[in-house]
């Protein structure tokens, strides 16, 4: 392909290309007619493997000579005596530790990088690379950390750029909400396997009003109370009143979670009448707390004094009430 190519392929500048060619020897191997570049999948998978660990945050020169170095491996895996694909990783993973170590000694210093790695994977199209950094974020840091973290971070980052180029990154937005959306969709499906309450309390419904399709933050949390060894139903997106009533009153939830990401989509009257629903046996009736939650809530006074309603402002504060309502 040609450098044009290529520079959109990785979700870097023409110019960038150029310069690593020209300080590091990271050019094609092969020049038609001595002058124009054309880059092999050899030498593309060289400038990915360059792309990979200057996204972690090590240097560029030296991420240069490890792929490099990784280029030569993978050509000579066959030889007798070669190295394999296996050593280089082994390099990758060393360099970035090596980098992390040489930090700021934060706790959370290799999570930023790891959001930053996870953003450009997303710049580049890069699938498999966005799914192998989500599945050991996940793995590392557990889903609550992960989410506000890693995942939040790089949407928002993608978001912005999005935001400042018109619609040319949607495509983007859409690839890295897919993968994240799967990978919290998995934990929670393989916590919830594993769960020890579900025939000792009552669930918690999480769901979102009609007309909001935005579920990514309540992905999140359902993943977060499964993990926590809670039983969790969620509706997900778009529900409409009746459908959320109807729940409600057939499994009479420990609590009921409610998200809005925009206002328009915050109805304090659905929240209200879910609140005043009432089940059990004349003398002993009781209901279903409900939690507001996202930011579509804060143009509301939705409490208004009722010990029903409650409006949280985080993934955190979210999981330590529901969790209380159970335990």
């Amino acid at each position: 392909m040609t450098t044009g190519q290529l520079a959109r392929l990785l979700g870097v500048s023409p110019t960038t290309l150029r310069s690593w060619d020209r300080r590091y020897g990271l050019g094609p191997a092969v020049r038609a007619d001595g002058r124009h570049r054309r880059w092999s999948p050899d030498d593309v998978a060289m400038m990915r493997k360059m792309c990979r660990l200057t996204a972690t945050g090590v240097s560029p020169a030296e991420a240069a000579r490890l792929a490099q170095r990784h280029a030569h491996r993978t050509d000579t895996a066959g030889a007798p005596g070669g190295a394999t694909p296996l050593a280089a990783r082994d390099d990758e993973d060393e360099a970035v530790a090596c980098h992390a170590r040489a930090g700021s000694g934060l706790p959370l210093g290799r999570v930023r990088l790891e959001c930053r790695g996870l953003a450009r994977a997303a710049v580049r199209m890069d699938g498999i690379e966005v799914q192998r950094r989500l599945r050991e974020a996940m793995a590392a840091h557990g889903p609550a950390l992960a989410w506000e973290e890693v995942m939040a971070p790089a949407l928002r980052a993608v978001g912005r750029k999005w935001q400042s180029s018109g619609e040319r990154y949607v495509e983007i937005e859409h690839l890295l909400s897919w993968h994240i959306s799967a990978t919290l969709r998995h934990r929670y499906v393989e916590s919830a396997a594993h769960g020890d309450r579900r025939d000792l309390t009552p669930p918690l419904v999480l769901a979102c009003p009609a007309g909001e399709y935005h579920t990514l933050p309540f992905e999140a949390l359902a993943a977060v109370l499964a993990d926590a060894g809670l039983t969790v139903l969620t509706l997900g997106g778009a529900v409409p009143p009746e459908a959320l009533m109807s729940t409600v009153e057939r499994v009479a939830p420990a609590a009921v979670a409610l998200w809005s990401q925009t206002s328009p989509t915050a109805d304090l009257r659905l929240a209200r009448r879910v609140a005043a629903a009432r089940w059990g046996v004349r003398g002993a009736r009781s209901g279903s707390p409900v939690l507001l939650c996202g930011p579509g809530w804060r143009w509301r006074s939705p409490t208004d004094g009722s010990a029903d309603l409650r409006q949280v402002k985080s993934l955190r504060e979210a999981v330590r009430v529901l969790t209380e309502r159970v335990c």
